[in-house]
């Protein structure tokens, strides 16, 4: 369980909200008992056919416990939720920072499909079991206990009938639904980490798909892979469904025994006509707590396995999650890649050495095996058909990826030594698919750096080629970006991201397939204005590696890499993953 305790503690549980809704809970559970106790006897004690006014306090307490059920249960449900909502907001945020500032290969080294799952739907898995367990577990003792003290006082007998009950219907059921539950959950997790991937894969590769007709074949698998999720969920719904069962059956095996024994009791005249109404119904009443505890065990169980999901990325990101508390740390907030938004630029440019390494995607296969010496201001161009290990190289060479073989050293200090965050202070790595975010063209640069001024923007976007563009915005640099990259084409999106590297505070620029989306024309003038000292688009001690297809016909060093043997059979599709699938954001 200490997976669940560490995912819980990511939620920051208000704790007084937590105990109002627990005594909201208990109340609405107290109300329940009394109304069916008192119901029973006033029943019972009608019968004996008492003076009218003897049954008046009665009639109007039963009114009184029925409508203050209602407005517990409202309370409880207002409470739980908010407490739940809260908590999945503050693990979210939580969890993005862990990544932010944490290693990042934690993200790199995640399949898409599976990224989005953990952060999304595990957290919210594991936010709901402050309604769907928490809550109820701790109102169903506090009633179990309360109905069974009470109604011992009672009929003793009754009152030990009832304890058996709570123990089969709150114990004993639970662990056999948490035990099936566990094996059903692991069965759809999978089933649904494949559909997620398949879709994911379909979603953004379907033009290249289509032209290289593999798209009725991928659908194919979508369908299959959703039949698999489907019969996973008939599987655990199963499982799931024997946990509401069991509750009234044992109910009704308890109130039974509690009329068996009440009769008893009552034909030797030890008790009275309204007190065993109250031994037989009371415990109708009592096990309705002790109802919920099935679901609430398939609910934990379910909260355990998105539990270990959430922290196992955490722990990936090597970061101490009880430290983190909202706030920026010293090297001010974070931007995109890990660049410090408030840090100095760093006044050397330090060297990146590659020794024998071979760089690939987890699941991959390794690129070829190259050497690298990178001194300040060096230019290198990285050469190769799409699925050589451009990517995956320039990832490695910026501490995204561990190294499938060999070194990477950053200034004489192997890059996996050192602090992550410290090291893309000194490194960008310019992605195909960086984010753009619905705000101002101006904002959307100072992701990479917070001071940024607007004459520096200015002067990024003109070098970048978006000169033009700007001077067709009517609110210039402060022009929103609605629905951040759809307002935008491919092109320029590509070199608004670049705009947004050429800024960044890094001595260290790894351009990956910069001039993509294009003319041939315009392609091949950026990447000659990247690499030459003399543009002024980038400063001269700056080192710059540029990954692509094109070959500036430049004196600049030229790294050619090429593929290496696949891992699978299936053949590659240019820009669509295989069976190995690619991590979040970074294709092949």
């Amino acid at each position: 369980m200490t997976e669940i305790r560490r995912a819980i503690g990511l939620l920051g549980l208000d704790r007084t909200r937590l105990t109002r809704s627990i005594v909201a809970g208990s109340a609405t559970q107290a109300s329940a008992l009394f109304l069916a106790a008192l119901a029973a006897w006033l029943i019972a004690r009608a019968w004996e056919m008492p003076p009218v006014l003897d049954l008046t306090v009665a009639v109007v307490t039963v009114r009184a416990l029925g409508i203050g059920r209602g407005i517990f249960r409202y309370l409880e449900r207002l409470a739980s939720h908010d407490v739940a909502l809260r908590g999945s907001t503050t693990a979210r945020a939580t969890l993005y920072r862990i990544l932010a500032r944490g290693n990042p290969a934690a993200v790199t080294a995640s399949r898409r499909g599976d990224l989005v799952s953990r952060t999304g739907s595990d957290v919210d898995t594991v936010a709901a079991v402050v309604v769907r367990a928490i809550v109820p577990m701790a109102v169903a003792v506090v009633a179990s206990v309360v109905a069974v003290v009470l109604l011992t006082l009672v009929v003793p007998a009754a009152g030990l009938v009832l304890l058996i009950g709570v123990v089969v219907c709150g114990v004993v059921v639970p662990l056999l639904v948490a035990r099936g539950a566990a094996r059903a959950e692991r069965e759809s997790v999978e089933a649904d980490a494949v559909l997620t991937e398949r879709v994911v894969t379909v979603v953004d590769h379907a033009p290249e798909l289509l032209v290289a007709g593999r798209l009725d074949r991928e659908l194919d698998e979508v369908r299959a892979a959703a039949d698999r999720r489907t019969e996973a969920t008939d599987r655990s719904a199963a499982v799931s469904a024997f946990g509401p069962v069991a509750p009234p059956l044992a109910a009704g095996l308890t109130v039974l025994c509690s009329i068996l024994v009440g009769a008893a009791v009552y034909a030797n005249g030890g008790l009275s006509a309204p007190a065993f109404a109250v031994a037989v119904l009371f415990p109708l009443a009592a096990l309705e707590a002790a109802a919920a505890v099935p679901e609430a065990a398939v609910a934990l169980v379910r909260a355990r396995a998105a539990a270990g999901r959430v922290v196992a990325l955490v722990d990936a990101a090597g970061t101490d999650d009880t430290r983190i508390d909202g706030g920026t740390d010293a090297a001010g907030p974070v931007g995109e890649a890990g660049v410090s938004a408030t840090a100095d630029r760093p006044v050397a440019t330090p060297e990146l050495r590659a020794r024998g390494l071979r760089a690939a995607w987890p699941g991959g296969p390794g690129g070829m095996e190259v050497d690298i010496d990178l001194a300040p201001g060096d230019r290198l161009v990285v050469v190769g058909p799409s699925g050589a290990g451009k990517s995956a190289l320039l990832a490695t060479l910026a501490g995204l990826l561990a190294p499938a073989a060999g070194t990477v050293t950053l200034d004489g200090h192997a890059i996996d030594d050192l602090d992550p965050h410290a090291v893309r202070r000194d490194v960008v790595y310019f992605a195909e698919d960086a984010h753009l975010f619905e705000t101002t063209v101006l904002e959307n640069l100072r992701v990479a750096r917070g001071d940024l001024d607007t004459a520096e923007a200015e002067r990024a976007l003109r070098d970048v080629g978006l000169g033009t563009w700007l001077d067709g915005l009517a609110d210039g640099l402060d022009t929103v970006l609605v629905g951040g990259a759809a307002a935008v084409s491919a092109g320029q999106r590509r070199r608004l991201l670049l705009a947004r590297a050429l800024i960044s505070p890094a001595r260290i620029l790894l351009l990956d397939e910069p001039t993509e989306h294009l003319d041939d024309a315009d392609g091949l003038r950026l990447q000659r204005a990247l690499l030459d000292p003399r543009s002024g688009v980038v400063d001269r001690d700056r080192t710059v590696v540029v990954a692509g297809h094109r070959d500036p016909d430049r004196e600049d060093r030229v790294l050619e890499v090429h593929p290496a043997a696949r891992s699978v059979d299936e053949p590659a599709v240019e820009g669509v993953p295989t069976r190995a699938q690619q991590p979040a954001g970074h294709p092949a």
